[in-house]
C-alpha cells in the first residue's frame, strides 16, 4: 500500500517533468484548484489523493509564489497493510514556473521523514534541510551544486501544463534533468498520440504520454505506465495506468474545481 501511494506521486509528477526548462507562460491553471484522484489495484481501493493549489499567493526570495500541495493517504481495507498519511509540496515561482521550494512530510506506518529543499536556481544551488520525526530540530543540512533550471517532483507536473502541446509528434522523446532526494537525474517522456477516453469528468479528449521508469521489480516492461492528460486549455490528468508484474494500478481522476479554464 506504501508502494502504491509512493508510485501516485511518482507518476503524477515525474512522469511530467520532461517538458520544461526555458520558462513558459501559464494559462492552465490557478489558485484555489483542486483535484482528487483515486487510487485501486484490481477491485480494491487502495487509496485516494489530491492535487491543491492554494488560494493565496506566498512570498520566497521577495517573490510571488504558487503554493501547491500533492496529499496522498490509504482508506478502507488498504490501512490493514500499513497507514499512509504523506503531503509531498512545491513553492512555484509565478512568472518563471520554477520551484523555489520543495518538502516532503512522510507518514508511513511508523517510517516518518521531514524535508525541504531549497533551490537557487540563479546560481545553481539546492539546500536540502532533513528534521527530525517530528518537524521540529534540523538534524541534517547539505547543499547540491545543480546543472541548470530544475523542476521538483510536484513542480514539474505544473509547468508541463503551461506548455504547448499541440506541435508534439507521436513518438517524440522529450528528456529533462531534474533533482529528488539528493540526486541529480534524467527522465524520458514518449509522446503516444491522443485518444477520446471516459472519465468521471465526461468523454475526454486526451494526450498521451509514456514516462521511462529505472529498472525494478514492481514494473512490467520498459515503458509499464501511461499519463492521460486532458487535450484542453487546462491539461489536468484523468488517467494513469501502471502495468505491474502483477496486476495493474489505476489513477483515476474522482473530482475537479477551481479550473482556470471552464
Amino acid at each position: 500500500m506504501k508502494t502504491a501511494l509512493g508510485i501516485l506521486f511518482l507518476l503524477l509528477t515525474t512522469s511530467t517533468l520532461t517538458l520544461g526548462q526555458n520558462g513558459s507562460k501559464n494559462s492552465a491553471f490557478t489558485f484555489g484548484e483542486e483535484l482528487q484522484f483515486e487510487v485501486s489495484y484490481g477491485w480494491l481501493n487502495l487509496a485516494e489523493a489530491k492535487l491543491q493549489v492554494g488560494k493565496r499567493v506566498v512570498q520566497e526570495q521577495s517573490r510571488p509564489h504558487f503554493k501547491i500541495d500533492a496529499f496522498g493517504k490509504t482508506k478502507g481495507a488498504a490501512t490493514i497493510f500499513g497507514k499512509v498519511n504523506d503531503n509531498w509540496g512545491t513553492h512555484l515561482d509565478t512568472g518563471t514556473l520554477l520551484p523555489s521550494l520543495s518538502y516532503r512530510h512522510i507518514e508511513e506506518g511508523k517510517y516518518r521523514k521531514n524535508e525541504k529543499v531549497y533551490f537557487d536556481q540563479e546560481n545553481k544551488k539546492a539546500r536540502m534541510e532533513l528534521y527530525d520525526r517530528d518537524n521540529r530540530t534540523l538534524k541534517e543540512s547539505k547543499e547540491f551544486k545543480l546543472p541548470g533550471n530544475v523542476q521538483d517532483l510536484v513542480s514539474g507536473f505544473y509547468y508541463l501544463r503551461s506548455m504547448d502541446l499541440t506541435n508534439l509528434k507521436k513518438g517524440q522523446a522529450i528528456l529533462i534533468t531534474g533533482f529528488f532526494d539528493k540526486e541529480i537525474y534524467n527522465l524520458k517522456l514518449i509522446f503516444e498520440g491522443t485518444e477520446e477516453i471516459e472519465t468521471n469528468l465526461g468523454v475526454m479528449d486526451t494526450y498521451i504520454f509514456s514516462p521511462q521508469i529505472p529498472t525494478n521489480k514492481l514494473f512490467r516492461g520498459d515503458y509499464p505506465v501511461k499519463v492521460w492528460v486532458t487535450k484542453d486549455q487546462n491539461k489536468i490528468p484523468v488517467k494513469i495506468k501502471a502495468n505491474l508484474f502483477i496486476g495493474s494500478l489505476n489513477i483515476d481522476i474522482a473530482s475537479a474545481k477551481g479550473l482556470r479554464n471552464k
